[in-house]
């Protein structure tokens, strides 16, 4: 078993199986990534909106790697342990134009700075925000030749953005090509189930990740084994819900209903209402069978207010 570290500066933009690996591990090795956060280091604790149009689709959300796992081979399932992450203090949420579930809602760009420890994010002096890191972006290479964004997620993992694959998750990719080829990126300090803005606390952070294989067994898609929410016995939720006839439509209605009830409630402005919204309220599926309309529920924790 062996310990090692990728750097930083061993990041890429891009999904490619003929990418050549920064290291090779055998499984049982444990290595240390240091992640830049979505922006590539685009924007920093000096940012204001205006960097927000500066940022390229092509060149954003990097991930560092590739690692080879040695006898990894399609066909295989990688076992992926969560043991530690090491967190800057500092993260960023935006409103990207033309990005986001109510990209035809926010059309300005916006930009939010959050202080945080491990314990607690201070988003605003009045609302506290649990720390709960973890990597947004995590996966293998695929079998296809060429190209693929790290944007959107894929069956290889991805940008899946599961906010419960945090310290003590086991993550199961299954392998497509020869050593896996693994990276890890974009990393959040916290977010919201949904990530409704379409940024969360984006933070660099170094992650500490073990490796292990399932030989011959697989499935089609990522799994997850994770721990469960922290019991919260006094904990309430504000919950409002959107009803329309797709599912889509339905979390479009549930985020402006909450945003509305940030605003009316609390004095928040509009587009600072929406970024908490990406952060802190879980958007989850009520109901899907009382067919024509859907419903779609968005939960406010309401402990996070002064």
């Amino acid at each position: 078993m062996k310990f090692q570290t990728i750097h930083s500066k061993h990041h890429h933009f891009k999904w490619d199986n003929s990418r050549q690996p920064v290291l090779t591990i055998a499984p049982g090795d444990t290595v240390d990534f240091e992640i830049l956060e979505a922006s590539g280091g685009r924007i920093r604790p000096d940012s204001t909106a205006a960097d927000i149009l500066n940022l390229d689709s092509d060149v954003a959300n990097p991930v560092t790697g590739p690692v080879f796992i040695d006898s990894a081979e399609p066909g295989d399932t990688l076992v992926v342990d969560v043991l530690d992450c090491q967190i800057s203090q500092w993260g960023w949420t935006g409103i990207i134009p033309g990005f986001g579930l109510l990209a035809n809602d926010f059309s300005e760009p916006y930009l939010h700075h959050s202080r945080y420890s491990s314990d607690f994010i201070e988003f605003t002096p009045d609302i506290k925000i649990p720390t709960r890191p973890f990597p947004g972006t995590i996966g293998i290479a695929p079998a296809a030749a060429g190209e693929f964004s790290t944007i959107p997620p894929l069956p290889i993992g991805g940008n899946i953005d599961c906010r419960d694959l945090t310290i003590g998750a086991r993550l199961f990719l299954p392998v497509q090509v020869s050593g896996a080829l693994f990276s890890v990126g974009d990393t959040h300090a916290a977010q919201g189930d949904g990530e409704v803005c379409g940024t969360a606390i984006e933070s660099p952070m170094t992650i500490r990740l073990r490796f292990s294989l399932i030989k011959q067994q697989q499935s089609r898609f990522p799994r997850l084994l994770v721990n469960k929410e922290p019991a919260h016995a006094s904990q309430k939720y504000v919950v409002t819900l959107g009803i329309a006839d797709s599912l889509m439509n339905a979390a479009t209605e549930a985020i402006r209903e909450m945003i509305d009830h940030l605003m009316k409630t609390y004095g928040l402005s509009a587009e600072l209402a929406y970024c908490l919204c990406s952060v802190a309220v879980h958007l989850k599926i009520t109901e899907v069978v009382n067919a024509p309309n859907w419903v779609v529920g968005a939960y406010l924790p309401t402990n996070m207010f002064k």
